[in-house]
């Protein structure tokens, strides 16, 4: 097969309007400490850099938060957590629904900046920036409808009045790699809910956060709801913000790793949590498959954000006899790619988020060919300014391959044959992992079968995309705890208080 050469477009040559615009949306974005609804400076006045990944360029500096700034963000969100949580719920529904509104008018600013701080595509930014938005669409719909029930008991000697109430203040940590779906999923329904919230960013994509931050002031959120403090330092913030008795839930969307040493910390004060941890993705295509549907959903499941997701397709399981059809037609499709600056037009892969990711990926990649994998597309970086790595596609990778055992997070798709119904939930349940999975047949019964069998809190049925803020997303095993979106999303930051009436028969 002829492989197209991916290079890199020059990152240099960004038509003037675009860099007009930049420079004006970037001057709009905060770079401070929200507190009490006033942007602010650190109180050393530290500070951080901001990098575009495409160019390796500083294209911000932020303030830096201390630990007397998360105290001050904690002082505030405690501070007004009663009056929010008797705010009536349709006007904390018509504060969300104005956000929704002001994300739909600055959709081009809110994707410019994830473009310029993470890389990915602008076409694909919008994307996110539609995904996003509807978290705050649902659950400013989810605010009124947050039932409870008044019932009498079984005995008769009782009526019962169950509520729900906000959980309280929240810290909300959010990962690098969905700036702005990450932090409106949390958001969302912390505000639907009744709850003030710290919000910590990424360091390494925060402009996106400060801007929606930003927008939610614009929407009319009183001071003290959503404070964001932004730092290097995400320890530092986790645990001060933690170890304050007057928190009550902490939400943490990143590695395992990191989750488990927060709720470590979140045993001390007997902390609500909920968890989105790693994944493992298998991607199960069957002989009956529709090859080519598969082949798209695949594309979407393993290159959508050049790879750089949990719910990615982390392990392409294809039975041995329709391989080399799937192969051939995935290795045209990754080899069409184009790598380079998502800001110029016609790229669909931008680059990885620093030098250690795409470092990362490099020795996967060598740790399967020295195990024997073959190379059918890409395979190594791509030179030039940035952090960039070309889609790469790998057969007949051995089973012990670090790419087939560990989270990927990025551009390289490995392929691994089985033989039977039996195997492929044996190979996509051999991991401590289980959060997004994909299967195609056109058999729907083993369709649903297999998703009765395998361990994946998400799965897709014959689609590669899947995620929806209508739908309960979240993991089961090492993948974490609890579900954002959907209707059970709001119930994360909720308590439930059951009140016992004597009946008005007894």
């Amino acid at each position: 097969m002829s492989i197209r050469y991916m290079s890199i477009k020059d990152t240099a040559p960004v038509a003037l309007a675009v860099k007009d615009r930049v420079e004006e949306v970037l001057a709009r974005t905060p770079k401070g400490l929200l507190i009490n609804n006033e942007w602010r400076d650190a109180s050393d006045g530290g500070t951080f850099d901001v990098e575009n990944p495409t160019t390796g360029e500083t294209i911000a500096t932020l303030a830096s938060a201390t630990e007397e700034d998360c105290r001050a963000a904690m002082d505030a969100a405690a501070g007004a957590q009663d009056a929010w949580a008797r705010t009536p719920s349709r006007t904390r529904s018509e504060i969300l629904r104005r956000a929704f509104d002001l994300v739909q008018e600055r959709k081009d600013d809110l994707a410019l900046l994830m473009t310029l701080e993470m890389g990915k595509p602008f076409a694909e930014a919008l994307g996110e920036v539609r995904y996003g938005g509807e978290f705050l669409r649902w659950f400013s719909e989810e605010a009124v409808r947050d039932y409870g029930r008044y019932v009498d008991s079984p005995e008769g000697n009782l009526r019962m009045l169950v509520s729900h109430k906000p959980v309280g203040p929240c810290l909300l940590i959010t990962p690098w790699n969905f700036p702005l779906a990450m932090a409106t999923r949390k958001v969302a329904p912390a505000v639907a809910a009744g709850c003030t919230m710290v919000l910590k960013p990424a360091h390494l994509t925060p402009l996106t956060s400060q801007y929606f931050a930003q927008i939610m002031v614009d929407a009319g959120i009183p001071a003290g709801v959503l404070n964001v403090v932004s730092s290097t330092a995400a320890s530092m913030v986790s645990e001060t913000i933690m170890a304050d008795p007057r928190l009550r839930k902490v939400s943490f969307t990143g590695s395992t790793a990191v989750g488990k040493l927060l709720m470590k910390l979140a045993t001390d004060n007997v902390l609500r949590t909920s968890m989105e941890l790693g994944g493992n993705g298998p991607l199960i295509v069957f002989e009956d498959a529709d090859i080519d549907k598969a082949v798209a959903g695949a594309m979407a499941a393993k290159m959508r954000n050049m790879g750089e997701a949990c719910t990615a397709a982390n392990r392409l399981l294809v039975h041995e006899s329709v391989v080399d059809e799937f192969v051939a037609k995935l290795a045209e499709k990754m080899s069409a790619l184009t790598v380079g600056n998502g800001l110029e037009e016609g790229v669909t892969v931008g680059p990885m988020i620093e030098a250690k990711a795409r470092d990362s990926i490099e020795r996967f990649v060598t740790d399967a060919v020295d195990r024997g994998a073959e190379i059918v597309v890409g395979g190594k970086r791509v030179e030039g300014p940035g952090y960039f790595f070309e889609p790469t596609l790998l057969r007949n990778v051995p089973r012990d391959a670090r790419v087939i055992r560990e989270e990927i997070f990025g551009p390289v798709a490995p392929v691994i044959t089985f033989k039977d119904e039996e195997e492929a939930v044996e190979l996509a349940n051999a991991t401590e992992y289980g959060l997004a999975s994909y299967v195609f047949t056109e058999n729907i019964s083993r369709g649903l079968r297999i998703g009765d069998r395998i361990e994946f809190g998400l799965m897709g049925l014959n689609v590669g995309v899947i995620s929806n803020a209508a739908a309960p997303f979240g993991g089961a095993k090492q993948s974490g705890l609890g579900r954002e979106g959907g209707a059970e999303g709001i119930h994360e930051y909720t308590t439930t208080q059951y009140i016992g009436v004597e009946s008005p028969w007894a």
